[in-house]
């Protein structure tokens, strides 16, 4: 292993992954290290990360940086959730929004008390007793005290990556405009030593960030690390995507719409609308993915479509060597509940937290591998769920679905809802009211509820649902609609 200090570190590829990673470093640490970042004008960035999760205010805070100036710079919108539409079944449609629903107790969190008021009649939709779904439901939007609302955001991701840059360079990454012509192998080490550019420019390093996309020309092209291909419980393997002039006031939410072969994005920025349709190859062809799209687009293009191909799974290691692959170059998932800019801030945290200063080290590269293995293992189980757990019956691709094979782990997990309507969150993972959204927005009900329940009587049941409910609808009565709110806050120039 390398003992020596961690002085240079370089960053190959810009675009989301890059900037992000170059703003970190160089804003927390950079004034101990040189950090350099290569990228080529002449590549095009993937650049429709334009969803989020609210993981990400989390990044700004590290970083300082002011919401309202990030949101006219990336001419952002706010974001309580994704519409699944005709995910469940075909017109059957439900949110999955952010916030925490209802009110749990020690013992059983608040299904239980939701799934015995179902029973009894009692109850009304799950999504009833959330502050962030009403909200979206209803199009308002506002900063609520002790962050009262939960809440993520759609950006355009080429103006995300820009706003980074100038913050990077501010606090002094150095950018080199070029194409990697040649990756350099220390043949005593097997380390990384430099990259060579076409000009000829040779840039050394100590530690090097691959966030060459989906090229991969470090952690694969030079150090052949290794691929797991996930495509058996994630069939989709392309999307198309294309920009659209905004017809109306931006919705608080994504949307997210079933088709037969796969499904449909929109999200909503100030001034305009990303959309994309994602498929699987093997139940649709290019040309109908794109004819489908097309008919259900709202507003005249400004880019032509775009066809991107992909292999759905991850690197067998993040960290090999001096080498940290960062975005797609450490692997795909699809944007189904927007989490690939979320899965890149993971590993740039994780990297500061576990910064190499004195020398790679193998324990601190094992210990990287198994988070961002849990991380990414987890993510992609929470994205499987959709797929199976459905009611569609009505294309071959769906049949697909719902009768695939899926992970053990997952497997438990469901039957596990089903069967008590328990749900425990393992090892801090990112998802934990989510799950049951999702389950039951996808039409798993649990069984069964926790005995606890039982200490309410009919009555105390109904006013104690029937209190969540008034509380939440009288705090959306007061919120101001979400493009007034954007309007005053952070109105894009």
């Amino acid at each position: 292993m390398n003992t020596n200090k961690v002085k240079k570190v370089v960053i190959a590829g810009g675009g989301t992954a890059g900037w992000m990673a170059a703003a970190a470093i160089s804003k927390l640490l950079g004034k101990n290290l040189d950090i350099t970042l290569v990228e080529s004008d002449d590549i095009a960035t993937i650049g429709v990360g334009e969803a989020t999760i609210p993981t990400l205010q989390y990044f700004h805070q590290l970083l300082n940086i002011n919401e309202a100036e990030f949101l006219k710079e990336t001419h952002g919108t706010f974001k309580l959730g994704i519409s699944f539409e005709g995910w469940r079944d075909v017109n059957q449609d439900y949110l999955h929004a952010f916030g925490l629903t209802g009110k749990d107790c020690w013992a059983a969190g608040f299904q239980h008390f939701w799934t015995k008021g179902r029973q009894q009649g009692i109850a009304s939709e799950f999504g009833d007793y959330c502050l962030e779904k009403v909200t979206a439901s209803n199009e308002k939007f506002a900063h609520l005290p002790n962050n009262g609302l939960n809440y993520a955001y759609h950006i355009d991701a080429t103006r995300y990556g820009q706003f980074l840059r100038k913050m990077s360079e501010k606090h002094g990454t150095k950018r080199i405009e070029g194409k990697i012509n040649q990756v350099n192998i220390d043949q005593n080490s097997g380390d990384i030593s430099s990259l060579t550019l076409e000009s000829g420019l040779v840039i050394e390093g100590d530690l090097f960030l691959d966030c060459t996309g989906q090229r991969a020309l470090l952690i694969e092209g030079a150090l052949h690390t290794g691929f797991e291909d996930w495509s058996h419980w994630l069939p989709c393997d392309s999307a198309i995507a294309v920009q659209t002039k905004s017809t109306e006031a931006a919705k608080p939410y994504t949307r997210s719409i079933a088709h037969d072969f796969g499904w449909q994005w929109r999200i909503p920025l100030q001034n305009r609308v990303g959309n994309g349709m994602v498929f699987c190859s093997k139940y649709v062809s290019d040309e109908k993915a794109l004819a489908v799209l097309e008919s259900n687009l709202v507003g005249e293009k400004i880019t032509e479509p775009r066809v991107i191909k992909y292999r759905t799974g991850t690197r067998r290691k993040h960290w090999n060597k001096n080498c940290i692959a960062i975005g797609l170059s450490s692997g795909f998932l699809e944007p189904l509940e927007s989490t690939s800019i979320h899965l890149i801030q993971q590993s740039i945290v994780r990297l500061l937290r576990m910064f190499p200063q004195d020398g790679i080290k193998q324990t601190d590269i094992d210990e990287f591998n198994l988070q961002t293995k849990f991380d990414t293992a987890t993510t992609r189980d929470f994205i499987i769920l959709h797929y199976s757990v459905t009611n569609r019956n009505d294309s071959e691709f769906w049949r697909h679905c719902r009768n695939m094979p899926i992970p053990e782990g997952l497997a438990h997990r469901i039957k596990l809802f089903k069967e008590t309507g328990r749900v425990f969150r393992k090892n801090n993972e990112l998802f934990d009211d989510s799950w049951m959204q999702v389950m039951i927005g996808q039409g798993l009900i649990p069984e069964s509820y926790h005995p606890i329940v039982d200490n309410m009587s009919d009555d105390e049941l109904q006013r104690f649902l029937d209190h969540i409910k008034t509380n939440v609808n009288n705090t959306v009565k007061q919120l101001p609609p979400h493009n007034a709110f954007i309007d005053r806050f952070c109105k894009a120039q």
